[in-house]
């Protein structure tokens, strides 16, 4: 068996100075290519927001040496482009020549790269005009309160409306927002809690004045009550006279327990419409409230009907 001879190390070395020589003079030369560069539109009118996403890359062609070209391709330069100037095509698309720019895009590149052509020739912008709308905030409540308890009036939402700014074609199809859900359980206090707007699916380019509002109760416990309340009757014609087998009306009452001492007879006006019993051909009347405190939160009357002779 024949020795295996070794490769002598002064070889590697050859090949490795051999190698470093070829891509010395490879990257050295200059090269013509196309380099693909990220975006970004600057100068849009203050008046004006951008509806769509427009291209987001250019493919420029330059021409510059090897190692410029490498160089280039790992950079992250974001190129700026002038949307200052531009040309209508129909109500909402505007666009501009990318070519005219050609100056400015050479300023962006690398020193001793040559920009040769930007290849897209026409950049579109959907644009709309930025105008600002109030729109009301929509609650989703889901609130158990502990047996007895209830809210001594409506919930409250701090704001409830907020200013949404953006492109006009967008405003004009938001009506309400919705708010995140709040559910709470077992409530007897009052609670006050931060919740957050739900944005619309497409809202990318609007604008919103708050994002979180605040959703707050008042919360008490309920007591009953019962009251006997004297009524009149309206519309009855002077020549008229009724005999009547009640003078009161009962009124059974729910109200908050801090509020029970406020509640009494005179917080309740009950009145008998003659003229819709005679109307309707009623050998009765109808008691109805017609006023009550703001801070009773329901209430019965008994009897619903009272019967009535008229004198002759």
């Amino acid at each position: 068996m024949k020795p295996i001879k070794k490769i002598p190390k002064t070889f590697f070395t050859f090949l490795a100075i051999s190698s470093l020589i070829w891509l010395l003079i490879t990257f050295s030369k200059e090269y013509k290519t196309v380099i693909s560069y990220p975006v970004n539109y600057t100068n849009i009118a203050q008046d004006k927001l951008l509806q769509e996403t427009p291209v987001k890359e250019i493919d420029v062609a330059i021409k510059a040496s090897g190692f410029k070209i490498l160089r280039a391709k790992f950079s992250k330069k974001v190129i700026q482009l002038d949307a200052s100037k531009l040309s209508r095509k129909n109500k909402t698309k505007f666009f501009f020549l990318a070519d005219n720019q050609h100056a400015k895009v050479q300023n962006q590149l690398l020193s001793g790269i040559e920009l040769q052509e930007i290849i897209q020739d026409t950049i579109y912008l959907n644009l709309g005009i930025l105008t600002s709308k109030k729109i009301a905030l929509k609650p989703n409540l889901e609130i158990d309160y502990h047996i007895g308890y209830d809210l001594l009036k409506e919930i409250a939402i701090t704001p409830d409306s907020i200013i949404v700014s953006g492109p006009e074609a967008q405003i004009v199809k938001i009506n309400h927002l919705n708010l995140q859900k709040l559910a709470l359980t077992d409530v007897k206090s009052n609670f006050k809690e931060q919740v957050g707007i739900q944005k619309p699916e497409q809202s990318k380019n609007l604008k919103f004045n708050s994002t979180k509002v605040t959703i707050s109760g008042k919360v008490d416990k309920f007591t009953e009550g019962k009251l006997q309340v004297p009524f009149t009757i309206k519309n009855l014609p002077a020549n008229t006279n009724l005999t009547i087998l009640t003078q009161n009306i009962e009124i059974g009452f729910v109200v908050a327990l801090s509020n029970f001492v406020k509640v009494s007879e005179a917080s309740f006006k009950v009145e008998c419409d003659y003229r819709f019993s005679e109307k309707n051909n009623l050998d009765y009347l109808i008691p109805k409230v017609v006023a009550k405190p703001d801070f009773v939160k329901s209430f019965k009357i008994n009897p619903t009907k009272i019967d009535f002779l008229i004198q002759k």
